[in-house]
């Protein structure tokens, strides 16, 4: 029996190696992807279609022109996966207005969709009221122009006056990358603070079985193992049905507090959501898992 034991601990703990080093590996894969990414794409001119036509709502065709500026932000969005999800326009709506306030109106946002199916879209637009003029690319020309990374996160970028990426990455999906936004943009670089250790009392929460068009919520606990007060910077998540509420702004050392993740159930089904929380800490942020099925 004790041989057994040990055996069948044995077995344990070389998977749980195995586990951690393919983790370990992963991470060093995604790190190296995207280390290539932002090299490939450092300085490279976007190219836009001749005489593109944008609309209000895909409803309103509107006489806007890509402006020659000093800096831009471009958006492209493909027909792959959850619209909503990836757009977040309630986000963008707030990132637009904190860019206009920094550089007095100077930096225009530039979208493009590439979608045939237009119903799904213009429901989207209308229900945020995201009146901002947007490019319905149904010939799918910009992207053949340009050939943008599969990843919705690699698909925004930054550029210059000539066009050229200064940034890559999403605002809106991560806030690291919003930072280095604003530091081109503004010439200012963040404070940097002291950091801690954060950790949460789960690293997945259940919701179990949903309604359709409910609302579940689930309490997570975050405790500040470290040293220094634990400051966060803001939360993102992988959907807009996803909301994280809470009013504090820190965490004293050895000190805990709330947050409450609030999932509006959609399309029946299985799901899995993820939330990031930012602030001081060395890999300045962490994501948690959020999974459940949708009743039918």
């Amino acid at each position: 029996m004790e041989i057994k034991h040990s055996i069948v601990y044995g077995f344990i703990k070389i998977s749980f190696i195995c586990l951690l080093f393919f983790a370990m590996s992963c991470q060093k894969n995604e790190r190296a992807k995207i280390e290539f990414l932002v090299k490939e794409w450092n300085n490279k001119e976007i190219r836009f279609p001749d005489n593109p036509v944008f609309t209000r709502f895909v409803t309103d065709t509107v006489p806007y022109r890509i402006p020659k500026s000093d800096y831009k932000v471009v958006v492209f969005v493909d027909s792959v996966g959850c619209i909503s999800c990836k757009l977040q326009l309630p986000n963008w709506k707030k990132f637009m207005h904190e860019v206009d306030s920094l550089s007095d109106g100077n930096v225009p946002f530039v979208f493009f969709f590439q979608t045939k199916d237009v119903s799904e879209l213009r429901y989207i637009l209308k229900r945020d009221n995201f009146s901002h003029p947007v490019c319905m690319d149904t010939e799918d020309s910009f992207y053949r122009l340009n050939r943008f990374p599969g990843e919705m996160i690699f698909q925004t970028f930054l550029v210059d006056s000539a066009n050229r990426v200064k940034v890559i990455g999403n605002p809106i999906h991560n806030l690291s990358v919003k930072d280095l936004y604003l530091k081109e943009i503004t010439g200012i670089e963040a404070v940097s603070q002291p950091v801690t250790t954060i950790q949460a009392d789960s690293a997945e929460y259940h919701y179990g079985v949903v309604g359709k068009n409910m609302t579940a919520s689930r309490k997570i606990i975050l405790r500040n193992t470290g040293k220094e007060v634990f400051r966060i910077k803001g939360t993102t998540t992988s959907c807009d049905c996803m909301t994280a509420e809470y009013d504090w702004d820190e965490i004293p050392p050895g000190g805990k507090a709330a947050m409450t993740v609030e999932y509006k159930a959609e399309e029946p089904g299985d799901f899995w959501r993820t939330i990031t929380i930012y602030g001081n800490i060395p890999e300045k942020s962490f994501t948690l898992d959020f999974w459940g099925t949708v009743k039918k």
